[in-house]
């Protein structure tokens, strides 16, 4: 459901969930020694492109961190790109739905959920926030792995599939959602594809049998995975000036 202009007025002052507590394996061996939203492309930490996705509603953010999670406060500090920062600490790496739920004490009302190294656009969220639920995506444009996604006539999510080699132009997730807190009234969905991990999208399209969320097309989204993505999304920003 669309939010009206009227109604976002009242969501000044929004939360925004960043999920920071991976090892980056695959950044290896890169992050040995500094977490992987501390990794630099174009000189700047990719926590710095997160804040600045950010929307002007956000004005507090909670950090679900773990892993090298001292290194990630000490630069954040308590405030942020002039947003509020607290944190949560995953001490149990059990994927993305857990650690949502970390955040749980501290939400409010509707909040956002971002990752934190993945590079996205201010004004894709923006789009998402004018939804009562809604959930970022992009097509592919090239054959890899990612999570599928499925919509209804209504253009409502569906369902997710995880772990297989989609073709081009498929809608993948970008683990970018406005939830409201009915989202914890289901219990995280464990992965099957991943030992010991429990799913973001699949619990948000378990929720969303009840309580629609909408779809949201990404203009941009720069994933970030290995070394080679840093190189390439440093090529992409600075060919486009971004």
């Amino acid at each position: 459901m669309r939010v009206s202009k009227d109604d976002l007025k009242f969501h000044y002052g929004m939360q925004a969930v960043i999920l920071a507590a991976g090892e980056g394996r695959r950044m290896r061996p890169l992050t040995e020694t500094v977490p992987k939203p501390l990794l630099k492309v174009d000189g700047k930490p990719l926590l710095d492109y997160t804040f600045a996705a950010l929307p002007d509603e956000i004005d507090e953010v909670i950090l679900v961190i773990g892993y090298l999670g001292e290194q990630i406060k000490k630069y954040l500090g308590d405030s942020f790109a002039g947003k509020k920062v607290r944190y949560i600490v995953q001490n149990k790496l059990e994927g993305t739905a857990k650690a949502v739920w970390e955040a749980k004490p501290l939400l409010k009302d509707r909040f956002l959920v971002m990752m934190a190294d993945d590079i996205y656009s201010k004004t894709d969220i923006e789009k998402c926030l004018q939804h009562e639920q809604a959930m970022l995506v992009k097509r592919n444009d090239r054959q890899e792995a990612g999570g599928k996604v499925t919509i209804n006539v209504k253009g409502e999510l569906e369902s997710v599939e995880e772990g297989k080699m989609f073709p081009i132009g498929t809608l993948v997730g970008t683990n970018v959602f406005v939830l409201k807190p009915e989202f914890f009234n289901y219990e995280p969905v464990k992965l099957t594809d991943r030992v010991g991990e429990w799913g973001l999208p699949q619990t948000v399209a378990l929720m969303a049998r009840d309580f629609p969320v909408e779809i949201v097309e990404a203009t941009r989204w720069i994933k970030i995975t290995t070394p080679e993505d840093l190189k390439s999304a440093e090529k992409l920003l600075t060919e486009k000036n971004l």
